[in-house]
C-alpha cells in the first residue's frame, strides 16, 4: 500500500512541477495584456445593460439639446404667461416689462416692435 502511496505522490509531484512551468510561462503573457487593458471578468445582469443602455440614450439627449441650444444664439421666446394672455384685447406694458427683464435691452427692442406689429401692444 505504500508503494501506491509513493507512486500516487511521485505523481502528484510531476503534475504539480508541470502546472507550475505552465503558469511561470503563462505570467509574461498575462503581464504584456494588462499593458493593454486589465482583464476584468463581470457577469451583466439585465438590469444593468438596461441602465447602461439608457444612460447612453440620456447622454446623447442632452449632447443634442445642448447642440441645439448652442445653434440658438441666445434668442429667447416669450413666456408661455404672457402669450397666453392674449384675448384680442392689449396686454398691459407693465406685464410686458415684468416678463423681458431677463432680456438685453436689444433684445426688448425688437420683442415689444414684434408685438407692436401683431398688434398685441
Amino acid at each position: 500500500m505504500q508503494d501506491n502511496t509513493k507512486l500516487t505522490l511521485e505523481q502528484l509531484a510531476t503534475r504539480l512541477a508541470a502546472a507550475v512551468e505552465a503558469i511561470e510561462q503563462a505570467v509574461p503573457r498575462i503581464t504584456a495584456s494588462d499593458a493593454i487593458g486589465p482583464i476584468v471578468a463581470t457577469v451583466e445582469s439585465p438590469r444593468e445593460s438596461e441602465l447602461a443602455q439608457r444612460l447612453a440614450d440620456a447622454e446623447k439627449t442632452i449632447a443634442e439639446l445642448r447642440a441645439l441650444a448652442s445653434t440658438n444664439n441666445g434668442r429667447r421666446t416669450l413666456p408661455v404667461s404672457l402669450a397666453a394672455r392674449h384675448d384680442g384685447a392689449p396686454v398691459e406694458s407693465t406685464a410686458i416689462d415684468a416678463a423681458l427683464t431677463s432680456l438685453s435691452l436689444e433684445q426688448r427692442i425688437a420683442v415689444k416692435s414684434q408685438l407692436l406689429r401683431a398688434g398685441l401692444i
